[in-house]
């Protein structure tokens, strides 16, 4: 291999470097600009919020739904503890938790207690009885 081909290979691998190179400083460019359209939509966002939490009144301010959910499910699953005996229906166990026992209310229950029973924590002696599995 003679210089001069050296040199042409060598200035070849410069061009394809370089265009790589290019093309890695476009990309950035490209992601800098979303990044910071990102960033300024969540500040805003942030921003949204905290003017409605502002105007929410504290008495309506609501749990969001899966601590709400979570809360239910663990106070369902503290009642069959304290009582492990003891075979409920979904009825009386909303009563027991305070719980509101319209039908809507009753058929979510009905669903959680099918949960957790598939889970293995409640058996069902019978159709609409749950208690604790021993």
């Amino acid at each position: 291999m003679n210089v001069h081909e050296l040199l042409r290979l060598l200035q070849a691998e410069h061009d394809e470097t370089a265009a790589r190179a290019d093309n890695l400083r476009e990309q950035i460019e490209r992601l800098t600009t979303v990044l910071a359209e990102t960033e300024a939509r969540l500040a805003e966002l942030a921003a949204i919020r905290k003017v409605i939490d502002g105007l929410t009144p504290p008495d309506h301010a609501t749990a969001p739904v899966e601590t709400t959910t979570a809360t239910v499910y663990q106070r369902i699953v503290t009642m069959f503890n304290e009582h492990p005996g003891k075979v409920f229906r979904v009825r009386e166990l909303h009563e027991h938790l305070g719980l509101p026992t319209d039908e809507p209310s009753i058929n979510v229950t009905r669903s959680r207690l099918g949960r957790l029973v598939r889970q293995g924590l409640l058996e069902q002696p019978g159709r609409g009885r749950y208690r604790k599995r021993t």
